[in-house]
């Protein structure tokens, strides 16, 4: 799975303060279900048009294991991930929001949207999300994933049992 960050991972606003410095804004459950989703092997990539350290700082903290910034073009690098996973673009999902993301989502094989995504990205789609971006869509499109897998039920119950606490970073005992 591979996420667009500003209008994916956050909700695309840039928070400035006195002194011209920004901040971004992550939901935490999406941050459970990127340890979900690690926790059944799936493998995760964010691609992401700005350079920015609060995100790599938060790629870092997830364990994301493929992250490219500052490339506005993203579909070369799309395809590159997809090289390094050993997967074809058709086996690989993209959630997106603008048309920065249209290439890879012209080439995933299950390309998706958050609702409030530019009208020619949520074309491209072959499902659009009901929560926006930092604000549980990527929990959402990783719970389809998951679901889809079969695999789903079974990491919740681990997450019931607790057993998946060990294994996560604190994201799992915020939830």
């Amino acid at each position: 799975m591979v996420f667009d960050v500003d209008g994916v991972l956050t909700d695309g606003g840039l928070y400035y303060d006195a002194n011209g410095q920004y901040a971004k804004r992550f939901d935490v459950q999406d941050g459970l279900g990127i340890k979900a989703a690690q926790a059944v092997g799936l493998n995760l990539a964010v691609i992401t048009g700005l350079d920015s350290r609060a995100v790599y700082n938060r790629v870092s903290e997830l364990d994301i294991e493929e992250y490219v910034a500052g490339r506005v073009e993203k579909a070369s690098a799309f395809e590159a991930i997809c090289d390094r996973f050993d997967v074809t673009p058709e086996q690989a999902a993209y959630v997106g929001d603008d048309w920065v993301d249209a290439g890879p989502m012209r080439l995933a094989g299950l390309p998706m949207a958050v609702p409030n995504a530019q009208p020619e990205i949520l074309r491209l789609a072959m499902h659009v999300l009901s929560r926006p971006g930092g604000r549980g869509a990527v929990r959402e499109a990783i719970r389809l994933v998951l679901f889809c897998q079969g695999c789903l039920n079974g990491e919740l119950e681990s997450w019931r049992r607790g057993e998946a606490l060990g294994r996560s970073s604190s994201e799992g005992e915020k939830s």
